[in-house]
């Protein structure tokens, strides 16, 4: 793309001062617009090194209203902290709300290309990278997301030029560091390199805009007229359903919860020795994870009363509280609502060595949100190909994910409810909510049928745990766990 870049038409400099002052009035409106019809927009520079990105930006801000956008800066080297999360953690921890901006001053781009170009990133490793950021950047515009992506173009020479201004002037020196000059000496083979990224990231629901950046002012009157064309198609098309993607990840066969024997029993003695036993060897294992800086996802999903939190606590109670922590998954909060559905869920991802346990999960999407109507058909229908993309990207990142459904059935279900309503210090535990729920009981079955089986994937399979039995299903749990950090720390 860059190597056959051609240039557009230069106008001449007062009809470029003109046409920009339009423009930029022309977002002023825009920004309205994008906030009246609640749309997402991710604005992304990326290019040379001094090819002007923050000069351009300061004007394309100039006449925005600063209450309804944000600027977000991504050093191409993630932090001690940013590199014990998956790749896409410090990315995604920071898109916008829907009706906001967010303008990015370089993105996941630079931290591939950087890399890519000195020869520290094989070709197996770019090519997962590739395939997370298109997952990503797709699932983004599915969603409502309007994403613009700018590549600064200059010239080797014009670069110099530049780095060499910068460096001269004591107020600037800083803006320049020895990377900057490393890829100025290393132009062709950082050409090839952010030409095939390019070419690689570029599809028709995020392309790349390449912007002819020898005069910022010209390279700002561009960047405005993109972006407001991208805007007028962006609203156009909200509303619009996305397309189901065929789902393309290895499935382990289901049983359907109705045909599940639920009579899984364990005597007192069995219990408590195994008990025992399975917490000396979680205490064991969390030590080793931690030094083998292993993260682990455990997800809880099941019936109302089917006790999940008690055996969430026998989990908890074998390890280092300072090492895991309980995510206790309500409805979503108005500033998590106005984001993708993910995008809480990245936000309490553990990071290497610690242990993050959800009590319900990103499947509320294709449970509670598709039954009760807060998403519309196409969302939750989309969501199961999201979801299992979402897995596969952090078990790709070294992720350890353990899903529980806690299986019991109507009666056992009638029985507890019915015991925490005649008993006051278990009343806190019901709610009418609770009651309402259970009466779709069907429905709910159903749903989580086709949830297991479309999210059963061989790297992030589903544990039922009969829980009827309540102690049977907490040990079981446990030996699941236990096993399954063994695997991770003798891999």
């Amino acid at each position: 793309m860059l190597k056959d870049f051609a240039r557009a038409n230069k106008p001449e400099k007062d009809e470029i001062k003109l046409h920009m002052a339009e423009e930029q009035a022309k977002l002023a409106t825009n920004q309205m617009r994008i906030k009246e019809a609640k749309v997402p927009v991710m604005v992304i520079f990326e290019g040379w090194g001094s090819a002007g990105k923050g000069s351009v930006l300061s004007r394309v801000i100039k006449e925005m209203d600063p209450r309804f956008f944000q600027v977000a800066t991504m050093d191409a080297k993630p932090t001690e902290d940013e590199a014990r999360h998956p790749f896409l953690w410090r990315y995604m921890v920071e898109i916008p709300e829907e009706g906001h901006f967010k303008f990015f001053d370089t993105c996941w781009m630079e931290e591939v290309t950087s890399v890519r170009a000195r020869g520290e990133l094989d070709d197996d490793a770019y090519n997962k990278r590739i395939d997370s950021i298109n997952m990503c950047e797709r699932q983004l515009v599915d969603n409502g997301y309007l994403v613009m992506k700018f590549f600064f173009h200059i010239g080797q020479k014009e670069q110099r030029r530049r780095l060499d201004a910068l460096k001269a002037d004591k107020n600037t020196s800083w803006r320049v560091d020895d990377d900057d000059y490393w890829e100025n000496d290393h132009y062709d083979i950082c050409l090839n390199v952010n030409d095939e990224y390019l070419r690689d990231t570029n599809r028709s629901s995020a392309p790349w805009y390449i912007i002819d950046a020898r005069d910022r002012t010209w390279a700002t009157l561009q960047v405005l007229e993109f972006i407001n064309r991208g805007i007028d198609v962006a609203i156009h098309n909200r509303g619009i359903a996305a397309p189901l993607r065929q789902n393309v990840f290895p499935l382990k066969k289901t049983i359907p919860l109705a045909r599940i024997p639920l009579d899984k029993t364990i005597t007192d003695d069995e219990y408590h020795t195994q008990l025992k036993a399975l917490h000396q060897r979680l205490d064991e294992l969390h030590n080793v994870i931690y030094r083998m800086r292993i993260p682990v996802v455990i997800c809880y999903e099941g019936w109302d009363a089917a006790g999940k939190g008690g055996n969430i606590k026998r989990i908890t109670s074998a390890l280092d509280p300072r090492g895991y922590i309980v995510h206790p998954i309500a409805s979503p909060e108005p500033h998590e609502k106005a984001r993708h559905y993910l995008w809480r869920f990245w936000n309490r991802l553990p990071k290497s060595g610690h242990i993050a346990i959800f009590d319900r999960t990103w499947y509320g999407r294709v449970m509670v949100e598709r039954l009760e109507g807060f998403c519309s058909e196409n969302d939750w229908q989309r969501a199961y190909n999201e979801i299992n993309e979402f897995e596969k990207e952090l078990v790709d990142s070294g992720v350890v994910v353990i899903k529980f459904w806690v299986q019991i059935d109507s009666e056992t279900q009638l029985a507890r409810f019915t015991d925490r309503q005649n008993t006051p210090e278990k009343q806190w535990k019901i709610t009418e909510e609770d009651w309402r729920n259970r009466e779709k009981w069907d429905q709910y079955e159903q749903a989580v049928d086709e949830m297991l089986r479309k999210t059963n994937t061989t790297f992030a399979p589903w544990h039922v745990l009969e829980s009827v039995d309540k102690r049977y299903a907490r040990i079981k749990a446990l030996r699941i766990v236990t096993e399954a950090l063994e695997k991770a720390c003798n891999r």
